[in-house]
């Protein structure tokens, strides 16, 4: 478990993290969502005392990284993928920081399976791709079978096999009861993969929910309801504040109101109702009215 209370990270008279508190629990796979600039890095790098806060504290299964002994079998980390020596094989990186962290040796055989490096695993790193990079900064992670981990971006680089496994990889890992911690500008993936997500924006927080509360709170999702009169149902649901447009000869669109008092004023109005079905948005949409006022850096369209 991580737990964040009042994270305070200031360079100057700037403010990357102001006064952040949440939890990232085991069990789940936990998005963390902002946009650049937000201050998501820093609370990253935090957490493994990377960076020391100006105020509050960070702990890892209830102390301080500093403090963990074996640090690489409580915590494991994809933050960079860049910090491995090009000279190397994957299976030289892997021995080394297993020998770093006093990890068995034999561990390094499994990872490379686990992550699908074996074949390719005496090749220098500096002739890999983007995606067998990230596949061995995920093998990195996994070598001291921690119980916690973190991942920057981990899709990045990857094709679509990849993206699948690493996405299966992380609910398997928070299905083994683990603490999976996700940091994603992709927001397809984190819908398809988080079960909670933490949102800041400006260094401070704006939301912390279950993935799909956050959507169907801010996601601006809506009823289409099937009626045999629609130009008398738009008025009995206008005059009862909803919002409603016709979205088909005998479909409307509604927002503000949930079913139960859609079918209720239909059925006092005598319309009837064949269908309602929620239509929820996606966790783009959400995000973006979640974040609007949080953006720091706005491009200008042509």
């Amino acid at each position: 478990m991580i737990e964040i209370e009042n994270l305070t990270k200031r360079y100057g008279a700037r403010y990357a993290v102001r006064d952040l508190t949440f939890s990232v629990r085991p069990g789940r796979v936990t998005g963390f969502l902002g946009p650049n600039g937000a201050g998501k890095s820093t609370t990253m790098r935090a957490v493994l005392g990377l960076d020391l806060p100006t105020a509050g504290r960070v702990l890892v299964d209830g102390r301080p990284y500093a403090a963990l002994e074996r640090p690489l079998t409580h915590v494991g980390m994809l933050l960079d993928t860049g910090g491995v020596h090009p000279g190397r094989s994957a299976r030289q990186h892997l021995r080394a920081v297993a020998a770093a962290g006093k990890l068995s040796e034999r561990r390094v055989d499994e990872v490379l399976a686990r992550v699908g490096l074996t074949d390719v695993s005496q090749d220098r790193v500096g002739g890999y791709s983007l995606g067998m990079r990230q596949r061995l900064g995920i093998a990195t992670a996994l070598l001291g079978d921690p119980g916690i981990l973190m991942f920057d971006e981990p899709v990045n680089g990857l094709d679509p096999e990849g993206i699948r496994w690493i996405r299966d990889l992380m609910k398997g890992l928070a299905a083994e009861g683990r603490t999976v911690f996700v940091s994603s500008h992709l927001m397809s993936e984190m819908e398809s993969t988080a079960d909670h997500l933490v949102v800041i924006g400006r260094g401070r927080l704006i939301a912390d929910l279950p993935a799909r509360e956050l959507i169907e709170r801010y996601g601006g999702g809506f009823l289409s309801v099937r009626t045999d009169d629609p130009g008398r149902l738009i008025t009995v649901l206008a005059a009862a504040g909803a919002q409603v447009a016709p979205e088909g000869p005998d479909t409307l669109r509604v927002v503000g109101m949930a079913g139960d008092a859609v079918a209720r004023l239909a059925y006092q109005a005598g319309v009837l109702v064949l269908d309602v079905v929620r239509r929820a948005t996606s966790l783009e949409d959400a995000y973006l009215q979640l974040t609007d006022a949080a953006v720091e850096y706005r491009g200008v369209g042509a």
